[in-house]
């Protein structure tokens, strides 16, 4: 996943730039870059490895020397970037968030179309920024370039593109992650996040439509095509990926988180003595679900947040379980004794989660009941970064399924998604005695959705449904 902000002002605007990248900090944690222009000294950019330092660390220097009235940057887990694109279009920088399934194919067009060739990364993979660039720079212009990427990538692929005159950002075709514009008097900025650029004294205009195109500049933003009406934006930034203070669509995540919680509550029946909210994302639902409950929400796990970034970011397993571990601090006074409603927002390979809970029993919990604030997790997502997962058998869900069914060949997996299924419910005493929790309950796809607000066919649940 990957994370951006960009910036067009009649004065210079490094600093702000600055912030509104380091505000994404949460979506990634390889790769960060600027890009910035001036009419005096033309384009200048920088990007650094953020594994071991905070993007602060890394880009003071280059926020102090560095000097433009237009700029973008971005955080990416995988890809430089903002990359330098020189072609028939002039120069330009260009930056992308999203995941392009069919990679090779289009590469191998673009190979038969002429003499082009890609820069490999470490990995040996092709940079999706450049392909991007490859697609754009087909056509004869920068809005019938944006369209036909749009048009030929499976997956989902938002487009941020500086020229000298203005930056073009375009939401993917259909609208799975989010663009919001702002303005103030003589800049106006786009953002993956809202809150990115609200301490920098812009006030939000408007969110980007699915496939949606924009020029913008110090005077506005400039609509070039038109939005599609059908929209599918993922469900999980609410249930996990948005930061507390995000907002997408018009709905707040901390908000729907509330209401995930109580909706989680009502459908529960459990005792116990203590909610309690795996920092970050779990907490609010949590305190929506002790709300509903009656039960009293506690914080017997306390997060060190100084130096260690989000567990899931690295690209390690075992070091995500040490993070993971590392970062959270007991309150033993607050587990002793004490039987716990434990609230995460999902349960993917199950490993942390598990280490959570044996902590939890090692400090002298009597008791551990779990309830991700979404349903079991089946499919591996096809349209978005978000997890590191090179195979769907990472997912603890589809290990037990193959337990089950011994042959694992033509598994109907609709089965193992309807909670009112012999298949489900086998399926979630398997993973509860695996991961040795007291109790495990998800949340069913209709109510989480219902907590959401938003139309549910605007919503993406293939990572829980396999329904696209």
């Amino acid at each position: 996943m990957s994370g951006f902000f960009g910036i067009a002002a009649k004065e210079d605007s490094v600093f702000n730039l600055f912030f509104g990248t380091d505000y994404h900090s949460h979506l990634g944690a390889r790769r960060a870059g600027m890009a910035v222009y001036s009419p005096l000294t033309g384009f200048n950019r920088a990007i650094h490895n953020i594994e071991n330092a905070p993007f602060r660390t890394k880009f003071e220097k280059d926020a102090n020397t560095m000097e433009g009235t237009l700029g973008i940057g971005c955080i990416s887990d995988f890809e430089p970037q903002p990359l330098m694109i020189r072609s028939h279009l002039g120069t330009y920088a260009i930056m992308t968030v999203g995941k392009i399934s069919n990679i090779d194919p289009i590469a191998e067009k673009i190979f038969k179309s002429g003499h082009f060739h890609f820069l490999e990364m470490s990995g040996g993979g092709i940079n999706a920024t450049e392909l991007c660039a490859a697609i754009i720079n087909q056509k004869e212009d920068f809005v019938a370039g944006i369209r036909y990427a749009h048009e030929i990538i499976e997956g989902s692929m938002t487009i941020v593109i500086m020229t000298t005159e203005g930056i073009y950002a375009a939401r993917d075709r259909m609208g799975r992650t989010p663009v919001s514009v702002g303005y103030k008097k003589d800049a106006y900025c786009i953002s993956f996040e809202s809150f990115a650029y609200l301490n920098l004294g812009y006030t939000t205009e408007r969110e980007l439509g699915p496939g949606e195109i924009v020029f913008i500049t110090p005077e506005s933003a400039e609509t070039l095509h038109k939005p599609g009406e059908e929209m599918k934006i993922c469900t999980f930034l609410w249930v996990y990926y948005g930061y507390s203070s995000s907002s997408y669509e018009g709905i707040g995540v901390e908000e729907m988180r509330y209401r995930c919680g109580e909706s989680l509550a009502k459908n529960d029946n459990v005792l116990a003595d203590n909610v309690v909210g795996v920092p970050d994302s779990g907490v609010a639902h949590a305190i929506g679900y002790s709300t509903a409950s009656g039960i009293p929400f506690s914080r017997p796990l306390i997060k060190y947040t100084p130096t260690w970034p989000r567990s899931f970011l690295s690209t390690m397993q075992k070091q995500r379980e040490l993070i993971a571990r590392m970062k959270m601090i007991p309150v033993r006074e607050l587990i002793r004794d004490k039987s716990l409603l434990i609230i995460d927002d999902s349960i993917v390979r199950g490993t942390q989660l598990r280490d959570t809970t044996e902590f939890l029993k090692q400090m002298g919990a009597k008791a551990l009941h779990v309830r991700p604030a979404c349903p079991p997790l089946l499919y591996s997502c096809k349209y978005l970064n978000f997890s590191r997962s090179s195979t769907e058998l990472e997912l603890i869900t589809r290990r037990v399924i193959c337990e089950i069914e011994k042959d694992n060949k033509d598994v109907d997996l609709s089965l193992y998604a309807n909670p009112d299924r012999d298949e489900y419910q086998e399926m979630v005493s398997l993973i509860s005695k695996k991961l040795k929790f007291d109790s495990l309950k998800y949340h069913r796809l209709d109510d989480m959705l219902d907590s959401v607000g938003l139309e549910k066919e605007k919503l993406c649940t293939y990572c829980w449904s396999g329904v696209e």
